[in-house]
């Protein structure tokens, strides 16, 4: 798809768009969320994945003034009919006019020239096509994380971004969350010494496939959803891709099991650690960089997964508070105390630098960030870098693939996060989840 938006100015190109609904009279200013906003001022969003994560950036992204939703695209067609409802009901309570067109191919969506930016919440194996076509066609995104399925995909992810000068924001709303601000730059301020350990619990990585096959439902097209993957072993379960009905619209049962199976997705690993480990690097000074040795749990004797940094930080997958094993977070330690946080809490060794605050956060809560979604529609206007960016997403995804290379393998796995090559290791090099050969006609762009 060549990029027809180099043709005119940004800013031309966001006053051209006029909300995309062809026989409206477009005003000269719009009133969003209480906010007046001109026309060449509006962003105008098409969402590719309309699962129960694109819900949540749905309901985030509305509280942003001066956006409009034209368009979903989804493989499952009840899933799109419940989105141009749940759009359809907002732009009502605007006085908005109601329309949001339907797509089950997301390359019809990209063709669209009214649409500005593309907000992605596919499965993981489909990020990177999704977001290099969309910057092809002009397109800035919002990419949900991790911010790919390979380290090869997030590489060419880089690439196409840059190469089409477009913005990207990396779903990873814990930059744009107050408590995760505060241990970053606390950790930067020096304010507990120089960091020596990092302690951060993410979770166990991805098991074998092994979900019973089920009969594929009239309305999903399944074949579709496995897009690029290509493993013989998958097959289609209800749980990878929870099911929904009317009247109600509601997903059956948890969040989609996918990214817990080392054929579609990277666990724990990649789930939590899109998270975590991203606010560990952002806290050292290591965003687009990453560690150097990935040691696997259990590795001559080594009892939890143990990552290393050229400057002798360590950091290692084990439980961050001592009173509860399995909650997920980060504990910096450092030379003059340590900082533990994660959602909805932070402590300090020394109570003066902050008080510790604690606070149950809801279900579903935390996968809404409109401030993350602002920051995001904000660069898209100022044509500045987001709080997460592309080398961002691609130097924290890299780093959690490595971190399950160095678990299959059973070993440790060496890298050179500069050059971004593996030291010595053609077993490592041939892995999946460094490159893998896409199931045809499907190919990576911006990769040799």
């Amino acid at each position: 798809m060549k990029n027809q938006s180099k043709k005119v100015s940004r800013r031309d190109f966001l006053g051209m768009s006029a909300l995309g609904l062809a026989g409206l009279t477009i005003l000269p200013s719009w009133t969003i969320n209480g906010v007046r906003m001109a026309p060449s001022d509006r962003v105008v969003l098409g969402f590719i994945g309309l699962g129960r994560q694109s819900i949540s950036d749905f309901n985030s992204f509305k509280n942003c003034p001066g956006i409009q939703v034209v368009a979903g695209c989804d493989v499952d067609s009840i899933k799109r009919d419940r989105f141009k409802k749940v759009v359809g009901e907002w732009q009502k309570s605007i006085n908005m006019p109601e329309r949001c067109d339907q797509y089950e191919f997301y390359e019809e969506l990209l063709e669209r020239k009214d649409i500005d930016a593309i907000s992605i919440a596919t499965p993981d194996h489909w990020h990177a096509l999704n977001v290099i076509h969309s910057c092809q066609s002009g397109k800035d995104v919002y990419c949900q994380k991790p911010l790919s399925y390979t380290i090869t995909e997030s590489m060419a992810m880089v690439k196409a971004v840059r190469d089409n000068n477009c913005i990207l924001q990396v779903g990873s709303q814990q930059r744009s969350s107050k408590e995760f601000q505060q241990a970053i730059a606390l950790v930067r301020s020096g304010a507990i010494g120089a960091i020596s350990k990092i302690y951060v619990r993410i979770g166990e990585p991805p098991a074998p496939f092994n979900l019973k096959e089920e009969p594929v439902p009239p309305h999903m097209n399944f074949n579709q959803w496995l897009g690029p993957l290509n493993s013989p072993v998958v097959h289609f379960n209800s749980t990878m891709c929870p099911q929904i009905s009317y009247p109600d619209l509601r997903e059956k049962g948890e969040w989609a099991t996918w990214r817990y199976y080392r054929e579609t997705g990277n666990g724990f690993t990649g789930d939590w650690g899109a998270h975590h480990f991203d606010i560990a690097q952002a806290a050292i000074g290591m965003d687009g960089l990453g560690p150097e040795e990935f040691i696997p749990a259990g590795y001559n004797g080594t009892k939890y997964a143990t990552l290393k940094y050229g400057n002798g930080i360590v950091m290692t997958e084990q439980p961050f508070r001592e009173d509860s094993e399995h909650a997920k977070g980060i504990q910096f330690i450092g030379s003059k105390g340590w900082i533990k946080v994660a959602r909805g809490y932070i402590e300090c060794s020394d109570s003066s630098l902050l008080k510790k605050s604690e606070q149950k956060i809801g279900e579903g809560v935390f996968e809404m960030s409109s401030p993350h979604m602002q920051d995001f529609i904000d660069s898209v206007r100022s044509r500045r870098d987001p709080i997460a960016p592309v080398e961002v997403g691609s130097s924290t995804n890299i780093l959690c693939c490595l971190l399950n290379i160095a678990y299959e393998l059973g070993r440790p796995v060496k890298w050179n996060p500069a050059t971004q090559r593996f030291i010595d290791d053609k077993e490592a090099e041939a892995h999946r989840l460094y490159w893998y050969e896409y199931r045809k006609p499907y190919t990576l762009p911006y990769w040799k």
